[in-house]
Parts: C-alpha cells; structure tokens; sequence
C-alpha cells in the first residue's frame, strides 16, 4: 500500500515540474448590489507570480478599496469584492507564471439589485382636478414589472383612459376626482428570480375651498343702521378655515367686531363711514385658498339743494349757472347740455385741479365742496336750452334742470339756390331762427311780396320759417328775391335766388356684369342734374337690330347699379341709359353691348341625344342695407342675380346679433320683394343678415351683409363717478304697492257705490251693518215693513235689471235737450293780414275735427220678439228711462230658490222659449232721487243688488218691457227685485235708489 502511495505522489510531482495548473473557486458568482463575496485562486504546481487581472484587462493592484487581492501562501491568491455596485461586474483573469511557464483561469461575476423601494411615500396628496402622479421608485436588475392595485382589483389601463402606468413605473391619473381616494398597492415583481414586494401607498384628494357671499353688497347708513353683518359660506376638503381682511389687516373679535365660531359671519358694531369699503372673507385648506369681496356701503343719498334760471343776451360778456348738493359722500356735480358733459374731455389747470376749462375757454366749472358752477362767456345764442346738473356718489344720485334764456338776433338759415321751371311751383324757404320770434317780410327790387299785381306768388308762416311760393310763368320770375326777419334785439336779410331747371345729362355706363338670365348695370349718375333731383332711371335694352325694350327705376341717393331680368342665355344685348328729373328726361348714353351667360352645362337623354339646359340653385343675391329715420329700423334691399334657369319663388331672410349664437326667426319674402324692414333692433349692436333666394332646384349660396345700428338717442349723457341704478327688487316692490293701492281704491269705490266688496263684507261681518241682501231676505220672508194704514192695500214694485245708469262705466253720456251737437267754433282768425299762416300742404287738415260731436253710445240690440214689441210701445218723450210696472204679486206663487245665484251675465230663457241677453243690474244714479219720493225711508232700501251667494236671483216668468235710450221697446224675461211698498207710503228724503 505505501508503494502504491508513493508512486502516484511521485507521478504528480513529475507532472507538476512539467505543467502549472491555476483553478478558481467559485467557478461563478453572482453578488447583489451592496454586498461582498471573495473568489480564491488554486495554483497546482510551482508557480513563482499568481496575479488577478479586472474585467478591464488591468492587473488588480492591493492597494484598491473595492476591490481586494491578497496571497495567503505560494499556492493560493484571494481576490475578494467588496459592497459590489454595477461597475463589478465582468469577468475576473488569475494568472499563475512560474518563468516561462503560465496557467490561468477565469470567473464571470455578475451585479443584481434586489427589488429596493428608493420612494414611495404614503401617504400623498393631490388637488381634485389636476393630474396626480403617484410616486412608488423601484430598483432592482433586471428592472422589474410594476403592477398597481386599488381596492383589491389590478387597475385595467386599457379600460380607463384616466390611469396610465409610466416608464418609471408611477401611476398617473388624469383629473382626479374625490373618488379616487384610498389605499393604493405598487407591486413589483422580477420573473427570473421569482423576487415579489409591495408598498402601501395612501392617496388623499383634496377640494379646493368654493366660498360665496350671500350678499356682495351691504348698504348701511352712519349713525342710523347702528351695525352691518356681512356673512359668506365656504366648502372644501380638509374643511376650510374662513378669516376676514380688511386693508389687509386680519380682523379678530374685539370691541369693533365679532367673528363667528366658524368664521362665516362678520358683525361690524357702530357702523362709521370710516368703515366703508371692502372687506376680504378667506378660505383656506391644503388644497389652496380662495377669497370672496363683500362691499360695505355707508352713505346719504345726494340732493340737489339750489339751482336757477337765468337770462342774458347774445355776445354779452358771461353769465354764471350755480349749483349745489348735499350727500355723504360728497357727491360729484356734473353739467351736461344737449348730450354734452363739460367735464368730458376738457384739461384741468394745474394750478387748479378743481377748476375745468374748454379748449376755447368759453366755458369755465369750478367745483368746490359741494358747489359748483357754470360760467359760459361769451354767450351765443346755442347756448339756450335745458342744463342738467347731476350730483352723484356711490349709491345713488339727484339731478335737476335749469333754462337759459338767450335773446338774440334774427339769423337767416335755409338754401340759397332753388331751381324749377315755367308752370312747377317752388318754394323758397327763409328759417328765421331768433329770440323773440321775428317777423318775415319778402320782397323784390324794393317792392314787398306778395302785391296786388302778382298772383303767382302766395307766402306761408310757420312759427319758424316762412315760404315763398313761386309759380313761374315768364323769364321774369327768375332771379333774386329778398328775406329780412326782424325782431327787438335785430334784423338780418338774405337773398335767394330762383334759378332755371334743365333736364339732366345722360348717366355713364361703367361695366354689365351678365349673368344667365338677368344682368347687372353699373353706371355713374349724370355730371349735371339740371339743378333738381333726378326721380328716375330709364334703362333699355334690345337685341341688336330690335326694337327698344325699356323700364323705369326709381332713383336713390346710393343708387350706382340697376339689374335687367328676363333676358336668354347666350345671347347678346345692347343697353342704354338716361336719367328724368322734374324736368324731363335727359339724353341717352351711348349703347353698350354685352353677352348673356350660359346656364350648367347640357344633359344629354339617353336614345335620341337630345339636349337640353340643366337647370340649377340661384346665385346670391347682393344685399345694400339703409338705416331709416328711427336708428334701430334697418331697411335691407337685395338685388337679384342668376336665377339658375327656373324662376325665384321667394327669399328668406334671417340675422341675429353678432355677439349672439341664436338667429332671430326666418322670414319669407315674396319673389317680386326687393327689400324687408327689419324693426325693433338694438341700439348700438352689429347685426349679422342673410338672404337667400330660393327656385325650384334649391337654395342659393346667402348673401351677407353685416350692419350696426345707431345709438339710442334717449340715452342720458355718462355721469361722472357713475351711480348705481334703481335694482330689479325696487322695481318689483314698487310695483307690488301700486297694484295694492289700486285693489284698496277699486274695494273703497266698490264700497261706497255698490256696497260690495271686502270693506262691505267686514263691514256687515264684524261691524252688525245690514248687507245689500238684508232687504231682499225680509222681503222673500214677507217681513217687510209696512205702513200702518191698513185701508190700503200694499202693492209690489217689479224693477228689472235693464234699468241703466246714463254714462255707466265711464262711456259716453246720451245726448239729451241740453247736449250741445257741436263743439264751439274757435275764434276768427285776424283777416287784415296778406299772408296766409299756413302751408299749403296743412291747409285741408287745419279745421279737421273742429266740429266734432261727442260719440253716441250705441243702443242696445233686441232680440225679433222685442223688435214687435218696439213697434208698438210709444217714444218715451221725457228721456229719462221708463219704470217696470208695479205690479200685485200676492198671489203670484213663489218660484222655488235655486241651487246657486246664477251669473247675472248669462243668457235666461222666458216664458215663450227663445233666450235673451241679461243685462247687470245696477242703479242708476240719474232715477235713485226721483225714486225715492215714492219708496220708502232711504235706511229701509239697499242701493245695489249684492251678488252674494245668500240671495240668489229668481225669475218669476213676468214679461217686462224695456225702452232703449232711443225709444226701441224690449222685451225681456229679467230677474226682478220683489219689493212691497205701501200705497201712500210717506216720502223719502231721496236717498233711496232702484236695485
């Protein structure tokens, strides 16, 4: 056994002096980051050097830090790595030389990370509303898979738009909402190695603070109101903390004011002025803050205290126009005239910022305290008229107006040049402008107009201008004639000059713009006139070689194109031009040819290759919008291009305003229209317009024009410092206390006329005071009074509900003896005068109406049962209404009361069958003093029929006759008040009246 023993030591020990064999244990290692492993090196056989070479090919010195290399005896070598990071990793070279014999060997490290969670706070908050990015750094190698959990569920990206997993692994969520609160996973998971972890991350979503005032503006008065609460409400997440500022100083509960436990309400105690202006109410939580402005008003409305008329007299040096207001604040005073504010635009002086001048210094206001005042120098007579002062300050304002007589001078305004011609009357007016009114006198050479030897000449007065009218039948009444206007403080003369009318000159054809079937002329109006207005535009046209074809346009002051309808395709024209005045009409232009256009192209049918013209949607008309006397009245003309081959058979119309989206309703417009009127507008608004023309094949393309309208001219001139307007809950109220005044006026009046009413109810309710049914109950009872005469037998007065106050109603009185037919005629005018004081044109319509009657009203209609009866009851010759008939109703049987009182309005049927109109019953004030000599005491008889339900109207089938206001007899089947009265009754002192 030792042989075989020392044999093989013996082999090895040979082979070892032959070769060097180098093994490295581990053969392969693998180190997570941060930690530290060594590798020893085996050297078999002699070996002198055992070296360790980095994965860089560098010889690994011993003095290195991270990285190790010791020998422990001739054999081994220890390479040992320490808190490896990325940079270690690679493969690691031992080399063993012993001379010219080396061995070596080598290891390949590898670097991994653990799954390290660098960051991943919980918990983390977001506003709602942004994008919150949900921070989980993971590191690890390979780079591992991120997987996020809420509420137990992985969160689907695919299936909600609103989350998305990023590269670095956070969660992302677009807009997040309350909802999305709670505990979130981030999980990360390394396949290869089977490595999991997960951190818990808790999400917060707050709510930015919403705060809103429940008053913007509190109104309190010094000294009076005594305290003011201002109060405002705020929400959010984390519940928000409310303070409040003023001047920026946070203000606390103290001697002044008072906050409240949550802070919503601030308690302002001995309201001052000094208090007055906005106070900051502030919400405050994670989220952020929010700030909400309440005003504190504290005032004295403004009143004008003095103001005065004044007069003065043209080219005098100055007058002064004074003016003063109390309030708190100091209100402003502002002067305005004829829409002009004098304070507008004008420069301060610098020594004086209170003082105001014009650019010419004519006028001058100075302001101090609470006076100010006017100075205007140099008067002219413009500056007579209406001044308006205006005091303002923050809550309201007063104005008051002022007259400034000016006298002056008369000053001549009108035309100089007036044209016509031999048989056309003309008139030449002189505008006298003066004060006092002037008197006008016309003359010519010396002599004064009209005279006796001239009676083409007539002069009309109005109280502002006088009016020459000439009727030229010679040469001789043309030329100069003479206006002199005088009064107290002047006169001034002017000539006028009476010229010859010509006919106008031929207008000039610019360009024909054609289209299928019409074509549109463009033209420039005649150089000449003739000295009158051009009324019309004649324009021809005709296929050359053909007779003319020609219409008329009426003529405008924007008038440049005209549009010829009716004309072929494809084919050619002359056209012509000339304009008509008063005159007559004017030369021609020289012709101008032009060529119709083609409709679509041709279609061509299927066997037999016939073509024909395609028919197609109109061209847009071109639209030319004219603003009308009132601003907001738009007048929209359009004129009509291509009809595409087949007749236009209307437009529509629509516009709106620009700065709205909704289009005011559609109007359709006839084909032959040229133009619509669009009314009722806004003042000062842009309005957008379309026309569309329509055939049988559809809709043009619309035609758009784009127009603003005018400024309302009632609008108040801009007030400086500006004053708040009466609020839409003033308004409501005083609204409300008028209508209540008018209910309270309509009861009293119900009260005292017809005894009916609420007044009427309380009165017969709380105060004992008989109703208007009371006598009607005693009397359906049969307990009504009588007197003690038993020797006379009582009657009954039957009086239907056709007796009629004259005048009921507030409608016209009925004429009677004493009604005059006609107004009285008004005095003679002074009939020394030459000069009639009238136009021409108003003479007709002075004396309209002067002897107008009052209306009649219209008597009532009868039915063909009452018309027989008409015909034979005789006039009533006294004018006053007829009585019913008293009648004796003692046996007469008691018609049975009905369910309810029947509407006294409708319609009743008598004993014959057929149905007759029921008038109300009232009392007529002209018969209740005739009466009441007949009836009873006056305490004893109610003056109205009440309509209350506890005394129903019966009919008892009699047959009442009743003569209208003009004579006609009806017969009418009428409820009757049953009312027995004595035959000698003792006379009433008048008050009693018919039911």
């Amino acid at each position: 056994m030792l042989h075989i023993r020392d044999l093989v030591w013996g082999l090895l020990l040979a082979g070892c002096a032959a070769a060097i064999q180098v093994q490295i244990i581990p053969t392969q290692g693998e180190i997570s980051v941060g930690e530290s492993k060594f590798f020893l090196c085996e050297v078999v056989g002699d070996a002198k050097d055992i070296d360790w070479f980095a994965p860089s090919g560098e010889k690994i010195l011993p003095n290195r830090q991270d990285i190790f290399v010791s020998r422990s005896d001739e054999t081994t070598a220890t390479l040992t790595i320490y808190h490896a990071n990325v940079d270690s990793a690679g493969i690691y070279k031992c080399v063993a030389r012993n001379g010219d014999k080396e061995a070596q060997a080598t290891v390949q490290v590898k670097i991994f990370q653990k799954i390290t969670f660098d960051s991943a706070p919980s918990p983390q908050e977001f506003n709602e509303g942004d994008d919150a990015d949900i921070v989980c750094d993971v590191v690890s190698s390979p780079p591992p898979t991120i997987i996020w959990k809420h509420k137990g569920s992985k969160i689907q990206v695919a299936k909600d738009v609103r989350y998305k997993i990023m590269d670095n692994g956070h969660l992302l969520i677009r807009g997040i909402k309350k909802i999305d609160e709670g505990m979130y996973n981030c999980e990360a998971r390394i396949m290869a190695r089977g490595e999991i972890d997960f951190r818990m991350i808790k999400v917060i979503v707050n709510v930015l603070p919403t705060i809103r005032a429940r008053l913007s503006e509190v109104n309190a008065t010094a000294d009076i109101t005594g305290s003011a609460l201002l109060a405002c409400d705020a929400d959010g997440f984390p519940e928000p903390i409310v303070t409040w500022a003023h001047n920026n100083v946070v203000l606390e509960t103290g001697d002044k004011y008072t906050v409240s436990d949550d802070g919503s309400e601030l308690l302002i105690k001995s309201v001052k002025k000094v208090d007055e202006g906005d106070y900051t109410c502030i919400a405050k939580n994670k989220a952020g803050e929010k700030s909400e402005e309440v005003s504190l008003n504290v005032f004295v409305r403004p009143r004008i205290t003095y103001l005065n008329n004044q007069t003065a007299s043209e080219f005098e040096e100055q007058v002064t126009l004074t003016c003063e207001a109390s309030g708190d604040p100091t209100p402003a005073i502002s002067w305005s005239f004829q829409n002009r504010v004098f304070t507008e635009g004008e420069q301060a002086s610098w020594t004086r910022p209170d003082k105001y001048e014009s650019l010419d210094r004519n006028i001058v206001v100075r302001s101090h305290a609470r006076v100010s005042s006017l100075t205007l120098k140099n008067i002219l007579f413009t500056y007579a008229g209406e001044y308006l002062c205006t005091a303002t300050n923050s809550i309201g304002q007063d104005n008051e107006h002022m007259y400034l007589e000016v006298r002056y001078a008369p000053k001549i305004l009108g035309t100089v040049t007036v044209y016509t011609w031999e048989g056309n009357a003309a008139n030449i007016s002189c505008e006298a402008e003066a004060h006092p009114r002037a008197s006008v006198v016309w003359s010519r050479d010396g002599l004064q107009l009209p005279s006796a030897n001239t009676t083409n000449v007539k002069v009309y007065n109005t109280p502002t201008i006088s009016y020459l009218e000439i009727t030229p039948d010679s040469m001789y009444n043309f030329g100069t004639y003479n206006c002199t206007a005088t009064n107290a403080m002047g006169s001034e003369s002017k000539e006028f000059l009476l010229i010859q009318a010509d006919v106008p000159s031929s207008p000039e054809i610019e360009q024909v713009e054609p289209f299928s079937s019409t074509a549109v002329v463009s033209f420039e109006e005649p150089d000449s006139m003739g000295g009158v207005p051009i009324i019309k535009y004649r324009v021809e046209w005709r296929l050359p070689g053909q007779d003319w074809t020609g219409k008329e346009y009426h003529a405008n002051d924007e008038m440049t194109t005209v549009t010829i309808v009716g004309l072929k395709p494809e084919t050619t024209y002359e056209v012509k031009m000339s304009a008509i005045n008063g005159k007559g009409e004017g030369e021609s232009s020289p012709a101008r040819t032009f060529r119709t256009e083609p409709v679509l192209s041709p279609e061509t049918s299927a066997p037999d290759a016939i073509t024909s013209v395609a028919l197609r949607e109109p061209t847009a008309p071109k639209l030319v919008v004219r603003v009308q006397e009132r601003g907001n009245i738009l007048k929209v003309n359009w004129i009509k291009q291509d009809d595409g081959g087949s007749p236009i058979k209307h437009y529509l119309v629509r516009y709106k305003a620009k700065h709205v989206s909704d289009w005011k309703p559609e109007i359709r417009v006839p084909h032959n229209s040229e133009y619509v009127m669009l009314s009722g507008l806004d003042w000062n608004t842009e309005y957008e317009i379309h026309v569309v023309a329509e055939n049988q094949q559809g809709k043009s393309a619309p035609g758009v024009i784009s127009y603003r309208t005018a400024t309302d001219p009632t609008t108040v001139p801009d007030e400086a410092g500006g004053g708040s307007a009466m609020g839409t809950g003033a308004i409501v109220g005083i609204l409300i206390v008028v209508f209540f005044l008018l209910l309270v006026g309509v009861d009293v009046t119900c009260y005292f006329l017809n005894k009916c009413g609420l007044l009427m109810c309380i009165a017969v309710n709380f105060c004992g005071k008989a109703g208007p049914g009371a006598k009607s109950k005693d009397i359906e009872e049969g307990q009504a009074a009588f007197t003690k005469d038993e020797s006379k037998e009582p009657i009954v007065e039957v009086r239907t509900e056709e007796e009629q106050t004259p005048n009921q109603g507030g409608g016209p009185a009925e004429p009677n003896e004493t009604t005059p037919l006609t107004e009285p005629e008004p005095a003679a005018a002074d009939a020394t005068s030459p000069v009639v004081n009238l136009l021409p044109s108003t003479a007709p319509n002075s004396v309209a109406g002067a002897s107008e009657s009052p209306p009649k009203a219209a008597p009532p209609k009868a039915s063909p049962q009452d018309s027989h009866a008409a015909q034979a009851a005789p006039p009533n010759t006294n004018g006053q209404p007829d009585v019913g008939p008293l009648v004796d109703l003692s046996d007469a049987p008691k018609a049975p009361p009905s369910s309810g009182p029947p509407p006294l309005s409708a319609p009743s049927a008598n004993a014959d069958g057929p149905q007759s109109r029921r008038d109300p019953v009232t009392a007529p004030d002209s018969s209740r003093n005739k009466d009441s000599q007949v009836g009873g005491p006056a305490q004893d008889a109610p003056k109205v029929l009440c309509t209350d339900s506890t005394t129903p109207a019966h009919n008892d089938g009699k047959t009442v006759k009743v003569e209208g206001p003009k004579g006609e007899t009806e017969e009418k089947n009428a409820t009757a008040e049953v009312k027995t009265v004595p035959n000698e009754a003792p006379q009433a002192n008048g008050n009693e009246s018919k039911a």
